[in-house]
């Protein structure tokens, strides 16, 4: 995600706590998180897929999902 949509998440943010935000904000608000969780979410899931795990014995075994994601 872009710097400039991180700083106006922020930047709503800030302006929700001191004086509350429009509806149109609101949604700017609602969508700009949605695209940052899902973000996210994709960099973790990416994280994951490449790691392993190493037991005492030397064993590299690769990390499995428990409950895949539809």
């Amino acid at each position: 995600m872009e710097q400039s949509k991180i700083d106006r998440i922020n930047e709503l943010a800030r302006k929700k706590k001191a004086e509350g935000l429009t509806p149109e904000e609101l949604e700017e608000q609602a969508a700009l998180r949605a695209e940052y969780i899902a973000g996210f979410r994709a960099s973790l899931t990416a994280q994951l897929d490449n790691t392993v795990v190493v037991d005492p014995d030397g064993n590299r075994t690769k990390v499995t999902r428990k409950n895949p994601i539809s």
